[in-house]
């Protein structure tokens, strides 16, 4: 069985991994964001299939909604924030040599992870 997992913002589950991708599906609850992140061997691509947010990349803030989509390149500073009322969810789409959670070098995190 494939992963999946609750998390303070929300919850996930993976849709496929192989060793030259990821693929999640990602629900963000409303108000809820990710930590500011970055990721020393994977880049990211987000569709987003519902709902409405912002994503931070590297300082640059920028609204999006539905049927829009996001490209993180590796050590790319990163987050999504559910800025509606509805649950915001997006596919990722993870492309490098490593896909582990302890990947995850956080900045900044409402929940104080590290």
């Amino acid at each position: 069985m494939l992963e999946s997992s609750s998390r303070p913002w929300g919850r996930y589950q993976v849709l496929e991994e192989q060793s030259t991708h990821k693929v999640k599906c990602i629900w963000v609850s409303a108000g809820q964001r990710l930590s500011y992140q970055k990721h020393q061997k994977r880049a990211e691509h987000w569709f987003i299939v519902a709902g409405s947010g912002e994503v931070t990349i590297d300082g640059s803030i920028r609204l999006v909604q539905a049927g829009d989509s996001v490209d993180i390149a590796v050590k790319q500073l990163h987050r999504v924030h559910n800025t509606g009322k509805e649950d915001l969810i997006f596919i990722e789409v993870q492309t490098g040599t490593y896909f582990g959670e302890d990947d995850i070098e956080r900045v900044e995190d409402d929940f104080g992870r590290v």
